[in-house]
């Protein structure tokens, strides 16, 4: 369960397809995001040994997705170069917050949204594409996004730097903010546009 607010229009799909090299190059950018995310919680949290070995791994797999995604890019003779990002994460984690523990509690679920509405966005460009290179990663990807989600959410949990009440309650506040962000979002041919 993937515990979004709001569900993405069906019309995104064929509006973002339109735009497949920009929205490829956010994808990459994405996933390189998403392994270095994953390593700052290292990094940033050594108290949290439970953190180390999950976000790891999450690492390691986003690299793989993100090397996947380069070699798409370069299949349709494009380079992986900088772009301007969406303003999405950004504006999601301005809910978290200042002090700890609760700054890393709702960091953790911010990255479960993001997850999660990766995943969603990637299921309606896998049924929408026609291109069978991209449907296929799209495809492919969307179990992985939906493990990411929950990893977050259960190393929240596992901190025990919260309740599950609160840590409830908290995911009820992030996923109804998220809501607001996305339906806020400039538009751009970005995956969290």
């Amino acid at each position: 369960m993937l515990r979004l607010a709001s569900a993405t229009p069906p019309a995104w799909a064929s509006k973002t397809i339109a735009h497949m090299d920009e929205v490829l190059l956010d994808h990459a950018h994405c996933e390189k995001k998403a392994a270095s995310t994953a390593i700052n919680f290292i990094f940033r949290y050594p108290e949290y040994p439970q953190l180390v070995t999950p976000l790891s791994e999450l690492a390691r797999e986003e690299l793989e997705h993100f090397e996947r995604v380069v070699g798409l890019l370069r299949a349709r003779s494009l380079e992986f170069k900088r772009q301007r990002p969406s303003p999405y994460a950004g504006r999601l984690v301005e809910i978290a917050r200042k002090e700890e523990p609760h700054r890393m509690i709702d960091l953790l679920i911010c990255c479960a949204f993001i997850e999660a509405r990766s995943c969603e966005r990637m299921k309606l460009l896998s049924e929408a594409l026609g291109e069978h290179d991209l449907q296929t990663l799209y495809a492919d990807l969307l179990a992985s996004e939906a493990r990411h989600h929950a990893t977050y959410i259960d190393l929240a949990r596992q901190t025990g730097a919260i309740d599950d009440a609160s840590l409830e309650r908290r995911i009820r506040e992030i996923g109804s903010h998220e809501a607001t962000v996305i339906a806020d979002a400039p538009d751009l041919p970005r995956l969290h546009t």
